[in-house]
C-alpha cells in the first residue's frame, strides 16, 4: 500500500538523517520515480520534509526534526492518502472543471472512508440521469482544476478494470457499510488517477462534429468544448467553420442547441438528425398554439 511505504520512507529518514531517492528505491524495492514522487508526496502533506539540492543533497527532515508516524495529525494521515499536490497528477489534461468545487456535503464523510478504508454505499447521480446507488471501495481523492473525483473500487474484490472515478459534486449520498474496503495488490493512487483521468479523456473525445458558425460565437463554442474546439477558416456572410469533440454525436448536438441559429452542424448526419428532433420537440412545446379550425 502505498501509505505503508510513505511511512517507511519516514522511517528511514529519521533513522539516517538524510536520504535519497535512489537509496530510498533500493531500500524499499521501488523505482526512483516511486521514491521521489513518495518523497514529494510527504513534503505536501505538511511533513517537515525538503530537499537539499547540489553534491551530497538528498532530503531531509527539518532542522533534523524527528515526526512519530504514530502522532501524525487527522490532515497529515489524511493527506498520504489524497492525490492533491503530487506533482504530475493535478496536472492530467482533459479532465474539465470549475473552481471551487471541493467543498462538496460528502467530502469529510469520503475522506473519513478513505482513511479508515471502508466501504460505503455511495449514491451517484449521472449526467442528465437517475441517482442510484452501489457499494465501493474508496481507495482516494484527486483534484483537477478546482473539481473533487473518488477513485474507488466497484468490484467485490477489488481487483483491476474495476477502478472507477466518481465526480463529488453528483455524489448524493454517502453511507458506510461497516466492512473493510479491499485495495488492489500493488495499488498506487498517483499511477491510477492517471489511468482512470487518461480514459475519461479518450471517451469525452469520442465523436466529432464539424459545423459553421457566426463570427462572434467564439467565446460560446470555447465555453461549450474547453479543450474539444477547433475554430477553422472564415467563410463568407460573418461565417467561420469549427469542430468540437464529445462522447456521442447525439451529446454534441443537445450541447450546441443552445446556440441555436448561430450555427449549423453539417456533418455527422447523426448529429444533424438529433439537433432536428430536438427543434421539433422544442417547437411542439413552446410553438404558438394551433389556429382554431373555422366552423
Amino acid at each position: 500500500m502505498r501509505a505503508d511505504r510513505l511511512v517507511a520512507t519516514l522511517l528511514l529518514l529519521q533513522a539516517r538523517g538524510r536520504v535519497t531517492a535512489t537509496e530510498v528505491a533500493a531500500e524499499l524495492a521501488v523505482s526512483e520515480r516511486t521514491a521521489r514522487r513518495d518523497l514529494e508526496a510527504l513534503a505536501t502533506a505538511g511533513i517537515p520534509v525538503y530537499p537539499q539540492r547540489g553534491r551530497g543533497g538528498g532530503w531531509a527532515l527539518v532542522g533534523g526534526a524527528r515526526t512519530d508516524p504514530v502522532g501524525l495529525t487527522v490532515g497529515e494521515i489524511r493527506e498520504l492518502f489524497l492525490v492533491p499536490g503530487v506533482p504530475g497528477v493535478a496536472d492530467v489534461p482533459g479532465v474539465p472543471g470549475v473552481p471551487d468545487e471541493g467543498a462538496t456535503p460528502h467530502l469529510r464523510a469520503l475522506e473519513r472512508a478513505v482513511v479508515d478504508g471502508s466501504q460505503v454505499r455511495l449514491g451517484y447521480e449521472r449526467p442528465g440521469g437517475a441517482a442510484d446507488e452501489r457499494i465501493v471501495h474508496p481507495l482516494g481523492l484527486a483534484t483537477k482544476a478546482g473539481v473533487r473525483y473518488l477513485v474507488a473500487s466497484t468490484g467485490a474484490a477489488g481487483g483491476p478494470g474495476a477502478l472507477r472515478i466518481f465526480r463529488l459534486s453528483r455524489v448524493t449520498s454517502v453511507e458506510p457499510t461497516g466492512d473493510p474496503a479491499v485495495r488492489p495488490e500493488g495499488f498506487d493512487l498517483a499511477v491510477a488517477w492517471r489511468s482512470l483521468a487518461s480514459t475519461a479523456e479518450e471517451r469525452t473525445r469520442a465523436a466529432t462534429v464539424r459545423g459553421r458558425a457566426e463570427r462572434g460565437a467564439e467565446a460560446a463554442l470555447r465555453a461549450l468544448f474547453p479543450g474539444r474546439l477547433r475554430l477553422g477558416r472564415p467563410l463568407a456572410h460573418g461565417w467561420m467553420t469549427f469542430e468540437a469533440d464529445g462522447p456521442s454525436p447525439q451529446a454534441l448536438a443537445a450541447q450546441l442547441a443552445g446556440l441555436g441559429a448561430r450555427i449549423e452542424i453539417l456533418a455527422p448526419r447523426e448529429a444533424r438528425d438529433h439537433l432536428a428532433r430536438l427543434a421539433a420537440e422544442l417547437a411542439a412545446l413552446y410553438g404558438p398554439p394551433a389556429a382554431p379550425r373555422a366552423g
